[in-house]
């Protein structure tokens, strides 16, 4: 895979966008592909086998793209199917959304509370717990 590959970014919408954003700004010289997919959002109201079947297509679809990276910037794709995008992407490296957002607070002695704002597909995965 050449170092000129694109960086795959999807979120259930256009959300993820915030994502790409600062991808951008820190990585100026990466091309990014960025998939929407706003014909089934919310994903926070669909079965977790819906999400994780809808995260799969996408990841086919940068796979395809020939992307080198695969960052999953949606929170309730990220908490349901994290495990199965990263089968399916295989040895491409796949990112998501909670894991550094959770690194920074449980290594930021000076928090003592968090709240969570989340779908209920995101909550009930039990991700933050």
């Amino acid at each position: 895979m050449s170092n000129n590959a694109p960086i795959g970014i999807f979120d259930s919408g256009i959300g993820g966008l915030t994502v790409a954003n600062a991808i951008k700004q820190y990585l100026p010289d990466e091309q990014i592909i960025y998939f929407g997919d706003t014909a089934h959002l919310p994903y926070g109201d669909k079965a977790p086998s819906s999400i994780i079947e809808y995260s799969k297509r996408i990841t086919n679809f940068l796979i395809e793209k020939g992307c080198k990276l695969i960052v999953i910037a949606c929170n309730t794709a990220s908490s349901l199917a994290f495990e199965d995008v990263k089968k399916v992407a295989g040895t491409i490296p796949v990112v998501n959304v909670i894991d550094p957002v959770v690194d920074v607070v449980i290594n930021n002695v000076d928090t003592k509370k968090v709240g969570v704002i989340g779908t209920r597909a995101t909550i009930n995965s039990g991700e933050y717990k």
